[in-house]
C-alpha cells in the first residue's frame, strides 16, 4: 500500500497526538482538529485510528528486527553488534521518538494479527540481542554477568530513552550516541 503525503500527515500527527495522550485518549476528531480538517476528511485516507496505530507501530517494529537481523548476521565483534544496537535505539530515538513512544506505551492496543505479529518481532528481537550478549560471555569480550539483567538494563534503558532525551534536547546526537555507548558497555565489558 503507497501512502502519500498526506496519510504520513495523519500518521504523524496521531503519532504525536499518541505519545501525549495515550492511544485510548485520541480519537479521529481530535487528530482532524490537530490538522485543523473535518474528521470526515480523514477517512479519505484512513480507514481507522486502529489502521494508523498499526502503520505507527509494525513500520518502527520491522525496521528494529530488519537491523538486528543484519548486526546478528554480521562478522563484526561483539562489542561492535552492541555499539550497533544502541546506535539503532539512539537514531529511531531521535528521528521519531512519537512513534517510538506508541511502539512502548501503546502497542497492546494492537488486534488480533497485528498484535500477534508485533509480540512476535519483539520476542525475536529480545532473543537476537540475547544471542549477541551469550556470544560475547562465551567468548570473553563481556562479564559472565546473568544474561537476563544485562538485556533488562540495556534495552530498558534504550527503550525509554524518548522520555528523558525529550527533554535534554541540548545534548548533541553525536555525544549522546558516544557517551550512551561508554555508559552502557562500561558496566559489562
Amino acid at each position: 500500500m503507497k501512502i502519500t503525503d498526506r496519510k504520513t500527515e495523519i500518521i504523524n500527527v496521531a503519532a504525536k497526538l499518541f505519545k501525549e495522550k495515550g492511544y485510548s485518549a485520541v480519537t479521529m476528531r481530535d487528530i482532524a482538529q490537530a490538522m485543523d480538517i473535518k474528521a470526515a476528511s480523514l477517512y479519505n485516507h484512513i480507514k481507522s485510528k486502529q489502521e494508523i496505530l498499526v502503520l505507527i507501530i509494525i513500520e518502527i517494529a520491522e525496521e528494529f528486527t530488519s537491523v538486528i537481523d543484519e548486526i546478528l548476521a554480521s562478522d563484526e565483534t561483539t562489542i561492535q553488534k552492541i555499539e550497533r544496537v544502541i546506535q539503532l535505539h539512539i537514531d529511531i530515538t531521535l528521528r521519531n521518538s512519537e512513534a517510538l513512544a506508541c511502539l512502548n506505551n501503546d502497542w497492546m492496543h494492537l488486534t488480533d494479527d497485528d498484535l500477534i505479529y508485533f509480540i512476535k518481532m519483539r520476542e525475536d528481537y529480545e532473543e537476537s540481542f540475547r544471542k549477541i550478549i551469550k556470544s560475547g560471555i562465551a567468548n570473553g569480550e563481556i562479564k559472565n554477568l546473568n544474561i537476563e539483567v544485562i538485556i533488562f538494563s540495556t534495552l530498558s534503558t534504550l527503550r525509554t530513552l524518548y522520555i528523558w532525551y525529550g527533554k535534554k534536547k541540548t545534548i548533541k546526537p553525536e555525544i549522546l550516541k558516544a557517551n550512551m555507548i561508554q555508559v552502557l558497555l562500561n558496566g559489562i565489558v
